[in-house]
């Protein structure tokens, strides 16, 4: 199954290979400090969480990717904005559409590897 997702704005991006160490329902948020250093304004607010819930940045449903034992601070998430998917959008994260983060949810298991691949102007172009 293929869903089209919205990828980070910028250098934030981080194509590579990923650990779905846990998986949660309803997540709460917390922007980094340096989501928080980079764009004060939108974030300073919520640097002590936000709660669960519809306009919560995660959306529904989350996956957590780590590089061995360590949190990448990378999610596979949904999002309370669909009209961003297809574009870059987030802080470095995967944005899904609700109802496909939900489906997909159900289907990946603790343990899953996550391949997010290069971007194409990452990749050059083929003579």
């Amino acid at each position: 199954m293929r869903y089209g997702v919205a990828i980070a704005r910028g250098r934030l991006y981080e194509p590579g290979t990923y650990t779905i160490q846990r998986k949660t329902k309803w997540p709460t948020w917390t922007p980094t400090q340096a989501m928080i250093k980079r764009d004060p304004d939108l974030y300073v607010q919520h640097a002590n969480g936000m709660n669960a819930g519809p306009s919560n940045p995660l959306g529904s449903r989350a996956l957590y990717l780590y590089v061995g034992n360590r949190d990448t601070y990378l999610r596979i998430h949904g999002s309370p904005q669909p009209q961003s998917i297809g574009g870059r959008a987030s802080s470095g994260c995967v944005r899904m559409v609700m109802a496909h983060i939900n489906v997909l949810y159900e289907t990946v298991s603790p343990g899953s590897t996550a391949y997010l691949h290069p971007t194409e102007d990452a990749l050059g172009t083929a003579s």
